[in-house]
């Protein structure tokens, strides 16, 4: 565990235990699809957990990822019950890496904390998380040492995360998933980065701040499936690596006039070779092929390296929104005393009776559709 040792001025002190009106609000974000078995076991945890704290006013933001199962609908129930809960559904699914930032920035807490809906991060670091915030910490962060299942699995993203590391230009922070604690500065930092296709782990240690890192080993998901898949994991991996890097294109130069440089040599050596020997010096075909599969699987995989790299600026190019909103649920304008995601949080289109949805930040105003 680490601290800025410039963080131990309390810098969000507590009001009086009464003063409702004035206790900080802590959002929690949880993205979520197909998560019907996991959605009402995390609200009544959350719950429970700041029922605990009584020093916290809360919020609890379920970002839905166009799920096609009971998700929304019970969603909807619990939120009908319990104006602490807020809901936003998406038109369709945008993804792993745009829906959760989307859901962060819509956060109107002093501080906002993931938490994922199969509760595999445990709530029990959140009091530390709360703890060094209230000491002055900008992000406090949760950092995966241990798993209780698929060791191979946990294996990779190490080595991933080392080999990430060694290649960007910044320091990231090893086996952090994004479960952790960020201050209101720190969501208004990624919101004016304005990035379209956010890779938010190496977001967070771009803006600095030194945060606090806290091990934790992870739970077995108890129900459900994983919605992780190669696809997913290899987007994230080569989204890490486009994002802080550039040493894979330098390689690819580097690997290039390396290989130019050895050939020539080759050639040269067999021309000088066959000068002296031209009548028993006989190469034959086997170099040559050997050579040629060689060198073309060289290039094509430098060719893949760039197209990601194009495929990023493409990204960055056409900018679209982070995602399209269908619905929300329970977004009031806010109340006095109580931090707003934005200026223009006040005003609101209704769905229906018990749905509001308020515009976005001027920087980032993503598409509302009527559902």
């Amino acid at each position: 565990m680490t601290c800025d040792p410039a963080s131990a001025a309390t810098q969000h002190a507590l009001p009086p235990a009464g003063d409702l009106s004035v206790r900080p609000r802590i959002s929690i974000v949880t993205p979520c699809f197909n998560e019907e078995e996991n959605v009402e076991r995390a609200y009544g945890e959350v719950k429970k957990l700041f029922a605990s704290l009584g020093m916290y006013r809360y919020e609890h933001l379920f970002i839905d990822n166009a799920s096609t199962d009971r998700t929304v609908a019970i969603l909807r129930r619990i939120a009908a019950g319990d104006q602490n809960v807020r809901v936003i559904v998406n038109s369709r699914n945008f993804g792993h890496v745009r829906s959760p930032m989307h859901g962060l920035l819509q956060a109107r807490g002093a501080a906002a904390i993931f938490v994922v809906a199969d509760l595999q991060d445990p709530l029990s670091l959140v009091p530390a998380f709360l703890e060094h915030w209230e000491r002055g910490a900008k992000s406090v962060l949760g950092v995966k040492v241990r798993s209780k299942e698929r060791p191979l699995m946990f294996l990779l993203r190490r080595i991933y995360y080392r080999l990430v590391n060694s290649l960007a230009e910044i320091d990231l922070v090893e086996n952090f998933y994004g479960f952790g604690l960020y201050d209101r500065t720190v969501i208004e930092a990624i919101r004016a980065m304005d990035d379209p296709y956010p890779y938010g782990r190496g977001m967070i240690c771009e803006i600095g701040f030194q945060p606090v890192k806290i091990e934790y080993t992870q739970n077995r998901r108890e129900r459900g499936i994983t919605k992780n898949n190669f696809y997913t994991l290899y987007d994230i991996a080569m989204l890490g690596i486009t994002s802080h890097s550039k040493v894979p294109l330098r390689l690819a130069t580097m690997l290039g006039f390396s290989a130019a440089t050895l050939s020539f040599l080759a050639g040269l050596v067999y021309f000088v070779y066959k000068l002296l020997f031209w009548q028993n010096f006989s190469v034959g075909m086997a170099p040559l092929v050997v050579g040629l599969f060689f060198f073309g699987s060289v290039q094509l995989f430098f060719i893949g390296i760039l197209g990601e790299y194009i495929g990023a600026i493409h990204t960055q190019v056409v900018h679209r929104p982070l995602v399209v909103e269908r619905e929300r649920i329970n977004f009031d304008p806010p109340q006095g005393g109580e931090t707003a995601a934005n200026p223009s949080d006040t005003a609101s289109i209704g769905h229906q009776a018990s749905i509001v949805a308020d515009p976005a930040p001027a920087d980032r105003h993503p598409a509302k559709v009527d559902a």
